[in-house]
């Protein structure tokens, strides 16, 4: 099977819808948070537990989505895991208690999965180097617009129709991913490999991957600063709602300043791109991630929290992390071509798994305030010597420098 000519536009279009599935699933949701304990008559600490096995059902499954697309293609697989996430949305919309909540984010997880890991196969299955990380720039901007308006859209729903008109709207949008998948998207993995799912193979296959300080150190990185994003997420709507006293369409429209912070800092990089080798811009986003973690560990320790002291550092974050994410991922894909499915798998595995553990460690702590100033400095802080340590054990991949003398060059991008 011959590559498909996609332009680079196109294939950010289709990626990013991808990729966003996950993230909106979860900041759509979080202005209900609060509602949701007094509606099913439980506490914080199992309501929160909804994000928990949303994590859970999202960082497990990436390990089995990922080496599915390399057995059997990227399209089939996407298509399958997206009707998976559209009857946990179903569920989740009717759940008559908690516990079925439970089960339905659980659901939902196992489906979203497959957007991150497959939208990055599909990118390296066409494009390596300083193309990939366009295009991951790209998918980048096209991911902030979603979560960015989710939560005020959340809120809005939430305000007006009632916390299922939030799941009914997850419903919408796999349903309109399934019409482009099946409709829009073509097959861009050459050689589908169904002997990539022996069970040998696999674990050699990962095994290999964490054996790389070139894929892990990457790896790290996303899962402790993307980890820390998906972590802020449940514990901003108890900081914001209930310690700074905002009303749930308030909140919405703070998370503005999270997501939009990220597209500005996504649109600067790209055109940053046109002057700069990719790797040359980390370090900017590495100095944004420290800068956004001392804040937090001191602003929310000096004086309670207001609006600018919580949604400031989280601005700084988010920033950072659109200067950093593009050559991450780009890097830990590039070595792993006949297994990017896998790469982008236990990629995203990292990065919802920090998500799920810092969520999960914080709702131990059930302090959301001391969470924040506590658990997403030390993130970003294991994050940052993970950059440069693991960086240095890489040795001759040089992993974040430039990938222009990779044996598996770009091809030119075509409609």
């Amino acid at each position: 099977m011959s590559k498909p000519q996609l332009s680079e536009l196109r294939l950010s279009a289709i990626g990013g819808l991808l990729v966003a599935l996950g993230p909106i699933s979860l900041s759509l949701y979080t202005p209900a948070l609060p509602e949701l304990v007094r509606v099913f008559s439980t506490d914080v600490a199992t309501i929160k537990l909804t994000l928990t096995s949303y994590f859970a059902g999202f960082a497990c499954s990436q390990l089995v989505c990922g080496p599915i697309s390399d057995a059997f293609g990227r399209r089939k697989t996407a298509f399958a895991f997206t009707f998976i996430y559209l009857v946990g949305s179903v569920i989740a919309a009717s759940a008559p208690s908690v516990e079925w909540l439970l089960a339905a984010r659980l659901v939902q997880g196992i489906g979203a999965a497959a957007g991150v890991s497959i939208a990055r196969a599909m990118v390296r299955d066409l494009h390596t180097g300083d193309a990939s990380v366009r295009i991951m720039n790209m998918i980048g901007v096209l991911l902030a617009v979603g979560p960015a308006a989710s939560p005020t859209i959340g809120g809005i729903a939430l305000n007006l129709f009632g916390w299922q008109a939030i799941f009914a709207f997850m419903v919408g949008y796999g349903a309109i991913l399934t019409i482009v998948l099946l409709t829009l998207t073509p097959e861009t993995l050459a050689n589908p490999d169904p002997g990539n799912l022996r069970p040998l193979r696999l674990v050699r296959n990962y095994r290999r991957l964490v054996a790389s300080p070139a894929f892990l150190g990457p790896s790290i990185v996303l899962g402790c600063t993307a980890g820390a994003i998906y972590t802020m997420a449940t514990l901003l709507p108890f900081v914001m709602i209930e310690e700074v006293g905002v009303t749930p369409m308030v909140f919405g429209f703070s998370m503005i300043m999270q997501t939009g912070s990220y597209l500005i800092g996504a649109i600067l990089m790209r055109k940053l791109l046109q002057r700069f080798e990719a790797h040359r811009l980390v370090p900017i986003g590495i100095a944004m991630i420290i800068i956004a973690g001392t804040l937090m560990a001191t602003l929310l320790r000096v004086a309670p929290p207001n609006f600018i002291s919580v949604m400031g550092p989280v601005a700084f974050f988010a920033f950072g992390l659109a200067f950093i994410s593009p050559s991450m991922q780009t890097a830990g894909l590039a070595y792993f071509p006949e297994i990017a499915g896998s790469a982008a798998a236990m990629m995203g595995f990292f990065q919802m798994g920090g998500g799920f553990l810092g969520s999960a460690v914080s709702a131990a702590i059930g302090r959301p305030v001391f969470s924040l100033a506590t658990i997403i400095p030390a993130m970003a802080m294991i994050g940052v010597v993970a950059h440069y340590g693991l960086r240095a054990l890489a040795g001759p991949q040089r992993m974040l420098d430039s990938v222009s003398d990779q044996i598996i060059k770009p091809q030119a991008p075509a409609e």
